[in-house]
């Protein structure tokens, strides 16, 4: 903490601030809306679809869990890279972005059994709904509902995490500003 604190020494909470704006904008609408789909939905559902083919090599089951998988490896290695570099701003703003990942694998899971949303494949053919195939292989198919609000709840927990940190940090930039650092933004 007391790192984090040093680090938002005399930056600029302006050019954070509308970042957190935003990101309370996106889960309140999440709140409010399971459906919702924000901007950074389709960042998440491109790196769904690479998962796929990521893990591919790996079998059938890891082909299908693998759009879930990297949804929330993204995240957590833009985490691991923000913080080798020691950028505590963009940490709790990938620990908002992995809530969003959470968010919209929730109702996917959730759908399994019931199997209406519409699904999408870049490659040829029928896509196929991984959490059906993913929950139908392991016995749990009768668990979506509970899956999905699990997924829902880490999600939202992901997000608040993410946002209140990103808004502690602007609280602090905010006072402290005037104070020098090394860098200017």
């Amino acid at each position: 903490m007391a790192a984090a604190e040093a680090w938002a020494a005399g930056r600029n909470p302006w050019i954070r601030l509308p970042l957190v704006a935003w990101l309370i904008w996106i889960l309140a609408r999440h709140l409010t809306d399971q459906d919702y789909v924000s901007l950074i939905g389709g960042l998440n559902l491109g790196i769904h679809e690479l998962g796929h083919f990521v893990f591919s090599p790996f079998g059938e089951f890891l082909e299908a869990a693998g759009g879930t998988l990297l949804q929330i490896i993204a995240p957590l290695v833009g985490a691991a890279m923000f913080y080798r570099q020691r950028d505590w701003f963009a940490i709790s703003f990938a620990i908002a972005w992995m809530g969003t990942n959470f968010l919209a694998i929730a109702p996917y899971a959730a759908d399994a059994r019931d199997r209406v949303l519409p699904l999408v494949t870049p490659g040829p053919g029928d896509p196929i709904h991984d959490w059906y195939y993913m929950l139908s292989r392991l016995g749990w198919l009768r668990f979506d509902d509970l899956i999905g609000r699990s997924l829902r709840m880490v999600g939202i927990l992901a997000m608040g995490l993410g946002i209140t940190a990103g808004a502690w940090l602007v609280w602090r930039m905010w006072q402290t500003r005037g104070t020098t650092t090394e860098t200017a933004c």
